[in-house]
């Protein structure tokens, strides 16, 4: 295998940008679209009435708004990650240290996070779901070592929004299906959960090889149909969200399910990756104007843009809002400084 150069780094916009970025700026593009899709989508996540969404923003929405009074992030400030966010930090800097995926070193760090009374984000289900599991696990077992593979019965976003640095890490592995198995299983010990993960894993690797968006979403597509429990589901959403590029973003969103589980969110972000995917900012305002789960969604179509666009289709400017910019900069450079491809 030859080395990627990473001599040339570019942290702002680049020329690269929607036409022939680099591997390694297609990599930082993944990861950095995931964190910065979640956080333009702070304030608005979660509100689900497309008209009480208008009322609180009638101007629309710009990215990074500040959670009111009474939201589930707030207490959070303009440029913080949602609670996936939070744990896409977590796995991002597992990944960047060992430069690989571990389930358990992956799994220590979340379960330390979720049980710190000093953390105040929102736990969902699947957080609340994995540390019960882990202590029922060490109930019954006083000197056995957890495998982290025993989630929450969860087919909703989390592993979704913080998944793009094991795919990089893993990309030319052999077992990368396996590995984003394991990736899910940590918190989510579900089988649609997994199968749309590997879908996703999938459509990332696609992209880092320099495929166009819609040809690498439909190639996955008919790698997975084999897949007996959920290919075809996964075919079928999305070929209507692919048949639906007339429609606007909010409509297809409403149709498929404004809410958390994968069969709603992943289509409904498809869509908005289609249809905008030279406009990486237009894509992650355009769900956010569609209600509900937009973080979850904003994530996915953060890292498909961000691969597909490179590390430059990204604004800068909102790149350089998040909280985290220091700490995000200083671990996807360790994680892509010496990647073999």
């Amino acid at each position: 295998m030859g080395t990627i150069s990473v001599a040339t780094r570019q942290t702002g916009n680049d020329s690269s940008a929607g036409s022939h970025p680099s591997h390694v700026d297609r990599f930082r593009g993944a990861i950095w679209g995931q964190l910065v899709g979640d956080a333009a989508c702070l304030g608005s996540h979660w509100i689900y009435d497309l008209g009480e969404l208008a009322r609180i923003y009638p101007e629309g929405l710009a990215g990074f708004e500040a959670p009111a009074k009474g939201h589930y992030h707030h207490g959070k400030f303009p440029g913080d990650q949602t609670h996936y966010g939070d744990a896409a930090l977590l796995l991002l800097r597992s990944v960047a240290e060992l430069g690989r995926f571990d389930a358990a070193d992956f799994g220590r760090r979340f379960v330390a996070l979720m049980e710190s009374p000093e953390y105040t984000g929102y736990r969902d289900h699947a957080s609340r779901g994995t540390v019960a599991n882990y202590h029922k696990f060490l109930d019954r077992n006083v000197d056995g070592i957890f495998d982290f593979q025993q989630g929450a019965d969860d087919d909703q976003p989390a592993t979704a929004t913080r998944l793009a640095p094991v795919v990089v890490s893993h990309y030319l592995d052999n077992q990368l299906l396996h590995v984003t198995s394991a990736a899910t299983k940590v918190c989510q010990d579900n089988d649609r959960a997994v199968a749309y993960m590997k879908c996703h894993a999938l459509i990332l690797k696609e992209l880092f090889n320099g495929q166009a968006l819609v040809a690498a979403i439909q190639g996955v597509g008919e790698e997975v149909a084999a897949e007996p429990a959920y290919g075809p589901e996964i075919v079928h959403q999305i070929g209507e969200a692919l048949d639906f590029l007339s429609l606007s973003v909010p409509e297809v969103t409403v149709h498929f399910g404004q809410s958390c589980p994968l069969l709603h969110s992943f289509p409904a972000a498809i869509h908005a990756a289609v249809k905008y995917q030279d406009d990486f900012a237009a894509a992650v305002l355009s769900t956010a104007q569609a209600g509900g789960d937009s973080a979850g969604r904003a994530s996915l179509i953060g890292a498909w843009l961000g691969a597909f666009l490179g590390i430059g289709g990204i604004p800068e400017d909102w790149r350089r809002r998040l909280t985290a910019y220091d700490a995000i900069e200083r671990d996807v450079e360790r994680l892509v400084r010496n990647l073999e491809v």
